[in-house]
């Protein structure tokens, strides 16, 4: 049986995580990380190694390349929201089409092992995923684009066997005859990963957890697997949450940085100590078919001081459905279903009309040439509003010559019920998780410090 996640000094482990990627961006990348603190970057920002490699020729390619991640995103989430599986175990299904997380909005540093290998790893409230390519992976991104973890050269790694408890909550889990672990497949379109699972030490700012379980990528076929490793904060038994439950209480927050600011990073915090002692919340809701969603319970929306007149039934939780609001750390823009989003945007665009006329850019139907000034837009929750900052309403093009509302319908070709607030409208806010207690929380606060 694996021991108990625990707590370490991590000493001289600081300087092998940070010294190579000191090497390989600048300078303020090195920034220490500090107790349970952790430095949030921007994956398209220069300490992180999966920022494009090639720069898109105008805003206008930039914005629609979001809005496409974005698309393939809420088919995730669908899929997740209208899931069910037997048990009481926790999966996570595979959404046709392109890969959701190849292109993380938000990366942390960690490292595996002993002595330490540093990895960045995305960040992500909706998914339960632990896992990290290995070394000799056949199939997985080269070593100049994605680090990989080296089992062999760790003395405290170990696999864990057919048997084991952990191996129950995989998905697809498989013990061919001989093998050395636990394996497990998960397949994505005409994709697939192999993994074997394991567990070592993880090491995120001065902290180390032992007896970490995670999968380790041995094999890749197909172009939309995501190259880095991911550290799922949703609830699922193998989540990074539920298996530091005993250190960090199940409790989180992070702080995102506008993006803007890609030279600036934001901080994730773990467990209850350093939390926003004053800060108003609403109650987490539970949706058995799908426990990693952070459902809550949105009633409204208000443009400067007037309530939209939008039916209850855009807002209501139904766990058969899906339906409902959640708060969603991996997609970028706000997706509000139908009816919520053309009362937003038609009291919005009443409000600026001098503007001049309205124009659109892809997915974004309320844009203007030129630069405008928006109206108040809260967001009302059962117990708790959320007003926005003109940062997190609108976006702007380089020159100034486009502005647009940074919210959008539903697309109509998923599950059509569900509303994100995602992580643009949550910039500049710690926004906090205590799972226990069951309430979400939003406090503003500049998140945007330099890296």
């Amino acid at each position: 049986m694996a021991s108990s996640p625990s707590l370490l000094p991590l000493g001289l482990l600081l300087l092998l995580i940070l010294v190579p990627f000191a090497h390989a961006a600048p300078g303020h990348c090195a920034t220490l990380d500090q107790g349970s603190t952790i430095h949030i970057f921007h994956s398209s920002g220069p300490c992180s190694p999966f920022r494009p490699s090639v720069r898109f020729s105008s805003w206008e390619d930039t914005m629609m390349n979001f809005m496409t991640y974005d698309e393939s995103r809420l088919t995730y989430l669908a899929s997740l929201a209208t899931s069910h599986r037997p048990s009481g175990r926790s999966f996570v299904p595979i959404a046709p089409g392109r890969q959701l997380l190849q292109i993380p909005n938000y990366v942390v540093r960690a490292s595996l092992g002993t002595p330490a290998q540093p990895m960045l790893v995305a960040l992500d409230t909706s998914s339960d995923t632990a896992w990290f390519p290995c070394a000799a992976c056949t199939g997985c991104p080269s070593a100049s684009t994605s680090a990989s973890f080296d089992p062999s050269s760790s003395t405290t790694y170990r696999p864990l066997p057919c048997g084991s408890p952990q191996c129950a909550q995989v998905p697809n889990p498989s013990c061919p005859e001989g093998a050395a672990s636990c394996a497990f497949n998960l397949t994505y379109g005409g994709s697939s990963v192999r993994a074997g699972l394991g567990q070592d030490i993880l090491a995120l700012a001065s902290e180390v957890v032992r007896s970490y379980t995670f999968g380790c990528v041995q094999k890749m076929t197909g172009n939309s697997i995501p190259p880095q490793g991911l550290l799922g904060l949703g609830r699922g038994p193998l989540s990074f949450l539920s298996q530091t439950k005993d250190l960090y209480a199940s409790t989180f927050s992070y702080c995102l940085p506008s993006f803007k600011s890609l030279n600036f990073s934001g901080t994730l915090r773990l467990g209850p100590i350093g939390q926003p002692k004053k800060i108003k919340t609403t109650t987490l809701l539970s949706n058995a078919r799908r426990s990693s969603l952070y459902y809550v319970s949105m009633i409204g929306i208000r443009v400067g001081r007037r309530v939209l007149d939008i039916p209850p039934s855009a807002f209501a939780f139904d766990p058969a459905t899906g339906a409902g609001t959640i708060i969603d750390s991996g997609t970028m823009f706000t997706r509000l279903v139908a009816p919520a989003y053309a009362a937003l945007r038609d009291e919005f665009r009443r409000r600026v009309k001098a503007a001049g006329p309205v124009t659109s850019l892809g997915g974004f139907d309320t844009c203007y040439n030129g630069a405008i000034k928006p109206p108040a837009i809260t967001l009302m929750f059962m117990g708790m509003n959320v007003t926005l900052p003109p940062d997190n309403v609108l976006i702007h093009s380089t020159a100034g010559s486009i502005t647009c509302l940074a919210m959008a319908a539903a697309p109509d070709n998923v599950n059509s019920v569900l509303n994100v607030i995602a992580n643009v409208q949550q910039q500049n806010h710690r926004v906090f998780f205590d799972v226990p207690n069951a309430r979400v929380g939003f406090a503003r606060e500049s998140c945007t410090a330099a890296a």
